[in-house]
């Protein structure tokens, strides 16, 4: 099955719909790479904090499908800010995965607190220059985080990946993403556990009517508007399921009534975004 890509202003593809690895173990992600893959995807995301870089690794080598085919994201958490760190940090990853390159590195939280990510920064610029990242970029960051790396740095975050989803819209972050070339990446793009966002009846209205899930309706929202998503999934019938969105048009009423779901500007901010 292809996937629809949105190309990154490194001039890369990302496909638009990925498989988030949170919270998997080694073994669980392996199995659900493994799938995946025959499935048709090909983006696979995971981070240091995570602890199943090992796992996405080995599942990627089971695939037998070559390296170049797959689009694989890392992220560094606080623990790798500041001093260089995040050489290390990168190359434990590396390591761990048996891969000599990611396609997208981000810095998982800007704890602007500490200030240390524009440092931080610096040395992912590093990391990109020398092709163990072939593709930089942040999560969790604000466009005031955003204003000061491109005020005191040279590259362009290629993406920000960010909570996002009907009832955590982020209208402004997405307009200031776009307005400066960094593409907008979902994380927890179908709620998450308890959020409710699949049993909106707005959701179930609209799935029941277009003969779809409530998840492929969350998700079809997501790449209606040029958004990545990334959903979490270690079952293939629900990985077969999510890939089915992509001849499912929303029109614009049904977008309407989506958009009816907004919890407002300020719902779903990370506590991690200002911590220490």
């Amino acid at each position: 099955m292809s996937i629809p890509s949105i190309e990154l202003n490194t001039g890369a593809r990302i496909p638009q719909l990925g498989l988030g690895t949170w919270p998997l173990d080694d073994a669980q992600v392996a199995d659900a790479v493994e799938a995946a893959a025959s499935l048709g995807y090909r983006h696979i995301d995971t981070a240091t904090r995570y602890g199943n870089e090992a796992g996405v690794g080995e599942g990627i080598r089971r695939t037998g499908i070559p390296r170049e085919e797959f689009f694989v994201t890392t992220k560094l958490d606080g623990e790798f800010q500041g001093d260089g760190k995040a050489v290390g940090g990168l190359q434990a990853a590396l390591d761990r995965m048996r891969l000599d390159y990611v396609d997208l590195l981000l810095m998982h939280w800007p704890l602007p607190k500490r200030g240390l990510f524009v440092d931080t920064w610096r040395t992912f610029e590093s990391l990109h220059a020398d092709g163990r990242a072939r593709a930089i970029g942040v999560s969790n960051f604000r466009p005031e985080h955003l204003d000061t790396l491109l005020a005191e740095t040279d590259v362009v975050p290629a993406v920000n990946q960010i909570q996002l989803n009907p009832h955590i819209t982020r209208p402004a972050q997405r307009a200031y993403d776009a307005e400066h070339g960094i593409v907008t990446e979902s994380w927890s793009p179908l709620g998450g556990q308890g959020a409710g966002v699949l049993r909106e009846p707005v959701v179930v209205e609209l799935a029941e009517r277009l003969g779809r899930t409530p998840a492929q309706v969350v998700l079809a929202w997501h790449v209606r508007q040029g958004l990545v998503a990334i959903p979490k999934s270690a079952t293939p019938e629900r990985m077969r399921d999510n890939l089915a969105i992509f001849d499912l048009e929303l029109d614009e009423a049904a977008l309407a009534a989506l958009a009816t779901l907004s919890k407002g500007p300020d719902a779903g901010v990370d506590s991690n975004v200002d911590g220490h």
